[in-house]
């Protein structure tokens, strides 16, 4: 009988041997491999953390101690030991999330999956043990990608504050993030994993000294009151000791017994303690390790045997956009590329292969990346800051203060912006067309096909006195939606046939060719509809209020909340006009969605053709009574005067 099926909860750990942890361990790789192919999922992380997680769970009483996991996505073997052990639906409606999650476990704690916020989390709760005198420990799994991020930084400096509080921070170092480690921390990492340790080189010392007559005590003494100095020279742990943070480690984190001694040593501890894990990302599976680009980081489905992917669809819309940079690259030597630590997902592999000194990694940093573009513009050159949509919230400040006050030309290029799915609801980008809206200055683009990703990147680069915004959606790119005309800056998609349109239906960004259906549907109904994509939908084109005056009904369709989005945007511009005709938008509502395909989320809130024509319909024919009372109403006044 495999050992993983016997294992229901933590406590199942206890009564095992080493040896059968370490048959565990195995069969947990093999399980993940086999899940993982047949859905896809974060495949490499999980496989780098197999022994630690199992030593967490054996030192550590969850859930009534809090183990707490940095991102999330490393999670998938804390799901194994928690008694989640159906990966059959892993990230689909119904199924498991990628993700921690409070609906599916008490073990599960923070839902977030952005990185760099544990640390924010383990301070708070170790604060709230202490004021309740609980003796519940806290653990924190951070990854050494995740320490790239200021919020970790400024959370250590508030748990070294309090000595006499117990929390464990466990670093889980892989030397990588989605990719390696890049930064002045990820440097001093590595010097951490190749040194032999101050503790070790004092012994030795202390050996020979002691041999030595006379003088070998007094100058042993002597070395050990300079220990903080020799620490910084021979082991820079003296970083973390600086900070008031007990260090332990390096430990190989794929040595149980290792493990749960260091683990064991810090519980006791009764204070703040670093505990520095050594893991291999991808560990047990040849074709991640083979993969230098990111040790299948997350992979869709894949041959388990080889690694290799089932299908492959046309290019998506990341490809576009890279491949768009890199023309731009050969074009335009002041073109320059930022990263927050995924060069690869966000499509800029290409453009840095080809110009490896103007692209930076600033690391899990965002609000750094934001302040240090604005700096890249003010010095004479144009940054394009790739990031995925949902991570452009964190640094929004920096977007608003840095890069728009001082009216700098940065153009952001955000990916996976609309409704993601599967990733969860921390993943969805569905707020970026809203909280963008009140930058004075900034322009946005939503393109709806590839040749618009390729003509408003080509637009965006141009601006340089005002940061611009591309968005666009995740997977596949369809086919080209051809525009039929123009009016002022919006692409006409469909045109009404008729001098006295019913619907003017502005379509936003991926989401046209549902907008097209929409217009078909209405137009069987006898509705006649006029289909427009703004393209920039910040500022709202000058041409939209006179053409909304010539219809009878204005719909707004966007893959972003209906609150203060584009469908806020064009009512007030309508206002402010002075055009006062009925406004419906349609976006996703101000909740947070759980994991699904994108087609069931959207069918979900109800932003499919069907549900928008059926809504469309009923306003128009509310319209259509109104008028008829209203004529009813006129006749009856008149015949009271006759």
């Amino acid at each position: 009988m495999p050992l993983l099926t016997r294992i229901r909860g933590p406590r199942d750990l206890d009564r095992l041997s080493l040896e059968e942890l370490g048959r565990l361990a195995e069969e947990i790789r093999t399980f993940l491999v086999d899940a993982v192919s047949k859905t896809g999922g974060h495949l490499g992380p999980n496989l780098g953390v197999v022994e630690l997680t199992l030593a967490l769970h054996r030192v550590f009483d969850s859930p009534k101690d809090k183990v707490l996991w940095d991102t999330g996505h490393q999670s998938y073997v804390h799901k194994l030991l928690t008694g989640r052990q159906d990966f059959s639906r892993l990230k689909m409606k119904g199924g498991l999330s990628g993700y921690p999650s409070q609906a599916e476990s008490e073990h599960d704690v923070i839902e977030n999956s952005h990185a760099s916020t544990v640390l924010g989390w383990a301070d708070g709760i170790a604060k709230a043990n202490q004021v309740l005198d609980r003796d519940d420990h806290v653990v924190a799994v951070i990854g050494d990608g995740a320490l790239t991020g200021g919020m970790a930084w400024e959370a250590l400096n508030n748990i070294a504050a309090a000595k006499d509080r117990p929390l464990v921070i466990v670093v889980n170092d892989n030397e990588r993030s989605y990719a390696p480690t890049i930064g002045g921390l990820a440097n001093h990492l590595a010097t951490l994993r190749t040194t032999d340790g101050y503790e070790r080189f004092l012994a030795r010392t202390k050996e020979v000294l002691e041999r030595t007559p006379v003088v070998g005590r007094p100058l042993y003494d002597t070395l050990h009151g300079a220990k903080k100095g020799l620490k910084d020279f021979i082991a820079p742990q003296g970083m973390f000791e600086d900070l008031g943070l007990k260090y332990v480690g390096p430990i190989d984190g794929h040595d149980l017994e290792a493990l749960e001694s260091a683990l064991t040593r810090a519980k006791r501890f009764g204070g703040p303690v670093i505990v520095h894990c050594l893991t291999e990302k991808g560990r047990g599976y040849q074709p991640a390790l083979a993969d230098e680009a990111d040790r299948f980081h997350a992979v869709g489905k894949i041959h388990p045997d080889t690694g290799l992917p089932i299908s492959t669809s046309g290019a998506d819309w990341t490809s576009v956009f890279g491949d768009e940079m890199l023309e731009l690259g050969r074009e335009r030597e002041d073109i320059v590329a930022i990263t927050a630590a995924m060069l690869q997902p966000v499509g800029l592999d290409k453009f840095a292969r080809a110009f490896p000194d103007r692209v930076y990694d600033v690391g899990i940093a965002e609000q750094h990346g934001a302040v240090s573009a604005a700096g890249l513009a003010h010095g004479g050159v144009h940054p394009v800051f790739a990031v995925y949509a949902t991570f452009l919230n964190r640094a929004f400040d920096q977007v608003l203060m840095d890069v728009a006050l001082h009216k700098c030309g940065v153009t952001f290029v955000l990916d996976r912006a609309g409704v993601t799915g599967t990733d969860g609801a921390s993943h969805n980008g569905m707020w970026d067309m809203s909280i963008l809206q009140v930058v004075p200055g900034l322009r946005l683009a939503a393109p709806r096909d590839a040749d618009q990703v390729r003509a408003q990147l080509r637009e965006a680069v141009e601006v340089d006195d005002a940061p611009t915004v591309v968005r666009f959606s995740k997977g596949a790119v369809g086919p080209a939606v051809p525009a039929v005309g123009r009016v002022g800056g919006m692409d006409v998609l469909r045109a009404p046939g008729t001098d006295d349109p019913d619907v003017l239906l502005v379509s936003v960004g991926a989401l046209a060719p549902m907008c097209l259906e929409v217009a078909d549907l209405l137009n069987k109904q006898g509705i006649s509809t006029t289909v427009v994509d703004p393209r920039w939908v910040k500022p709202v084109d000058e041409a939209m209020a006179p053409l909304a005056e010539r219809h009878r009904v204005v719909v707004t369709v966007e893959d972003n909340s209906r609150v203060g989005g584009v469908g806020s945007a064009v009512a007030q511009a309508l206002r402010d006009a002075g055009v006062d005709v009925p406004l419906r938008d349609f976006g996703i509502p101000p909740r947070f969605l759980d994991h699904a395909s994108r087609a069931e989320v959207l069918a979900e809130i109800g932003l499919t053709a069907p549900d928008i024509a059926r809504q469309v319909t009923g306003l128009v024919a509310k319209l259509d009574g109104r008028f008829e009372r209203t004529g009813a109403e006129v006749d009856s006044v008149e015949a009271a005067r006759d």
